[in-house]
């Protein structure tokens, strides 16, 4: 057989809250038609069909509950393993598939989506669906972790946190897994999940995901570790440098040990606070806070020393005073007492600058009469 005619079509969980894709049915070339019974209609027991190029374009194209699709699937020789015996008879899981008439095939079908219970059914998981998500939004914001922009946070130790945070609250499926991540993303990771949407869509594996997402935003380069090493105290409070310091010390490196994590803290402070701490003492990081915290009233101190020595008016020379040769005097130049003696004396040097020019011109204009 070169081809099989594969029937597929989305159904309902058991419980209504989800759906999956099934594999219904099973055609030959020759129009003969197999039912794939129900407990082996999962797609996820059908890993063979799921590698195919035709699968991957037939996931795009179902959307819809019991929407249905026959697709032609060119036979390998795992398929044929797996639904052709050895004398040709069609199987699946070591049991013999019913044949039935072609005729019979859409009849079910076309009764299942025209029954007027199934519709009304499908209107209350429908209504049921739009409650878990309103659900889904007030238990999104008891998670504790806050929304990934691709620059706040490492890509790795974030997604750790989201699936710690998923599974605190029991969300396994991949399904919702994939729909809560929509809302700790920011800014540029949107359009990320949107071009996700497009490839994959929300019926896909959380793998997939998770694997795009961490081989997005997960920093290659040394930019991070060095910032983190190379951080230092400038202004401010004690402890927000230390915790800084701490969260981006560990997000580089989650199996620092403490006595190494306290010494490139300490690295960044002033020296006249990391004079006044015994290193002996510092065992753990709190303990390191502590001191922190104790010794702020020295920062605030210098802060307004200093503040204090830029508030204090500088001095100048008098410029007019050390050109007349009257010493160095320390006032402004606009109440200098000898400032018109000064303007005097330069507008005399003006007035003789241009007798003379004037005397240069008329001698030179006598010359060359003679």
């Amino acid at each position: 057989m070169e081809k099989l005619k594969f029937t597929f079509q989305i159904k309902p969980t058991v419980d209504g809250k989800s759906n999956f894709i099934a594999i219904t049915s099973i055609a030959t070339l020759d129009d003969k038609v197999y039912l794939v019974p129900e407990e082996y209609q999962a797609i996820s027991l059908h890993k063979h069909i799921q590698a195919t190029k035709t699968y991957v374009t037939l996931k795009s194209t179902l959307k819809k509950r019991y929407q249905t699709r026959n697709v032609w699937i060119k036979t390998t020789e795992e398929i044929l393993k797996t639904y052709v015996d050895e004398a040709g008879n069609m199987i699946f899981q070591d049991q013999f598939l019913e044949e039935i008439n072609q005729e019979q095939s859409p009849a079910v079908s076309k009764m299942t989506l025209e029954d007027p219970i199934v519709k009304i059914l499908e209107k209350l998981v429908e209504d049921k669906q739009n409650e878990e998500k309103k659900s889904k939004k007030k238990l999104a914001e008891r998670f504790v972790i806050e929304k990934f922009s691709g620059r706040n946070s490492r890509a790795c130790q974030w997604m750790e946190v989201f699936e710690k945070e998923c599974e605190r609250f029991n969300i396994v499926k991949e399904e919702e897994k994939i729909e809560i991540l929509r809302l700790f993303l920011d800014k540029t990771c949107i359009d990320w999940y949107s071009s996700m949407m497009i490839k994959f869509g929300l019926q896909s594996e959380w793998s997939e995901w998770k694997s795009s997402f961490l081989q997005t935003y997960t920093s290659k380069g040394w930019t991070d570790s060095k910032y983190a090493l190379t951080f230092k105290y400038q202004t401010g409070s004690l402890v927000e440098y230390a915790v800084k310091k701490e969260r981006l010390l560990l997000e580089i490196r989650k199996t620092m040990d403490e006595g190494t994590l306290i010494d490139i803290i300490a690295v960044g402070l002033p020296d006249f606070i990391t004079d006044r701490i015994n290193k002996e003492e510092i065992v753990h990081a709190k303990d390191l806070f502590n001191e922190l915290g104790r010794l702020e009233h020295l920062v605030q101190k210098r802060r307004i020393i200093k503040r204090k020595e830029d508030s204090k008016p500088v001095r100048e020379k008098c410029n007019i005073c050390d050109k007349l040769n009257k010493g160095a005097r320390y006032h402004p130049e606009d109440s200098c007492w000898f400032k018109p003696k000064l303007n005097t004396e330069k507008d005399k040097k003006q007035i003789k600058l241009i007798n003379n020019s004037e005397l240069e011109c008329e001698l030179q204009y006598e010359d060359q009469k003679n």
